[in-house]
């Protein structure tokens, strides 16, 4: 039986009709609609947290995050075309395209970011796909960071159902393919691979027995209803990904969506919210766009869900808090982060 916590709306006058009929789940649906999802958008902002909030508890710890570090193996000369990326060939803020990284140096690397706190190291290689010629690079350094005793998570564009088997045999743990948006905006943000690309690649992923990291980008002018179907498409999948990164559009000169409108702050934290109502045995990450977040709002964001994030001075291409500001804020707010060993 579905186990939720019902909290009373019908006395606030201010609560959507539709919204007091919804109870705060705290197992797992996959019926989610666009409209529902707008409703809860729509909840006085105290109550959108109230419900993230408890639903947060029944499912975590509060007071603890889960930090990863990020590494770029392959920066720039992306064949693909998405607006936010300065990777991409087709910008003119086109990063230099440099070579895959040598294993030695992907190590030590990953040995800093285990010994600044991380437990989970993420690899990210700027590809349209994984062509067959780098997978065994790529798995050898899959093994070696996981024998360095941490978790293991890759990023390497679309991949066929053997790279997926040939990197869970290596020790993957975690493949990253966010779908960026709802499907109705996506074609606005890239032409170069559709919607229906993203997803058979995480059932390829899936199938081999790979954890999902997979979540979005908003900020591109979406618009609220897009937010939504986003957190729908994900929401829905036949498995709801155990890790939801949510990233804040980071402009970058000569991309496409520099000029973008900024989204309000607040709307932000309501995605947040939304994510940890919808997915409430998922981490919610904090991604791109926090060197552009004050404490205050990256802490609201903690208290509406969000409880895992990545740490290191660059994420990718684009600057990230230090570690160290990163630990003063989790002192300040009582916040420790979780460290998951695997020998």
């Amino acid at each position: 039986m579905s186990k939720a916590v019902k909290i009373n709306t019908e006395e606030n006058q201010t609560t959507p009709p539709e919204v007091s009929k919804i109870e705060v789940q705290t197992t797992i649906r996959q019926d989610w609609t666009v409209a529902e999802v707008a409703a809860l958008f729509d909840l006085p902002f105290a109550d959108l947290m109230y419900r993230a909030q408890t639903v947060h508890r029944e499912n975590f710890d509060p007071n603890t995050v889960q930090i990863s570090t990020l590494l770029s193996i392959k920066t720039g000369g992306c064949a693909e075309d998405c607006g936010y990326c300065p990777q991409s060939a087709h910008h003119p803020s086109a990063v230099k395209a440099e070579p895959l990284m040598k294993l030695d140096a992907v190590l030590v690397e990953a040995q800093q970011a285990k010994d600044g706190g991380a437990s989970r190291f993420c690899m990210g290689a700027a590809w349209r796909n994984l062509k067959d010629r780098d997978l065994e690079k790529v798995a050898d350094m899959v093994t070696g960071v996981k024998d360095l005793g941490l978790e293991t998570c890759v990023t390497l564009g679309m991949l066929e159902s053997h790279q997926a088997e040939r990197l869970k045999e290596a020790g993957l743990d975690y493949y990253n393919h966010n779908l960026d948006t709802s499907p109705e905006f996506y074609s606005d943000v890239i032409s170069t691979r559709t919607y229906e690309d993203r997803l058979d690649t995480l059932s390829h992923v899936r199938d081999a027995g790979i954890n999902v990291c997979s979540g979005g980008i908003v900020g591109m002018g979406e618009g609220r209803t897009g937010r939504a179907g986003m957190l729908v498409g994900l929401a829905n999948l036949p498995t709801q990904p155990e890790s939801v990164p949510i990233n804040l559009l980071v402009q970058v000169e000569g991309t496409p969506l520099m000029g973008s409108r900024p989204l309000d702050p607040f709307e932000f934290v309501r995605t947040v919210a939304v994510a940890r109502l919808m997915m409430p045995k998922s981490y919610v990450r904090l991604s791109a766009g926090r060197e552009e977040m004050s404490d205050e709002l990256q802490s609201m964001c903690f208290l509406a869900g969000a409880n895992s994030l990545f740490a290191g001075d660059k994420l990718l291409t684009t600057d990230n808090p230090s570690t160290d500001h990163d630990q003063y804020l989790f002192s300040r707010l009582g916040i420790s982060h979780t460290v998951k060993v695997k020998n």
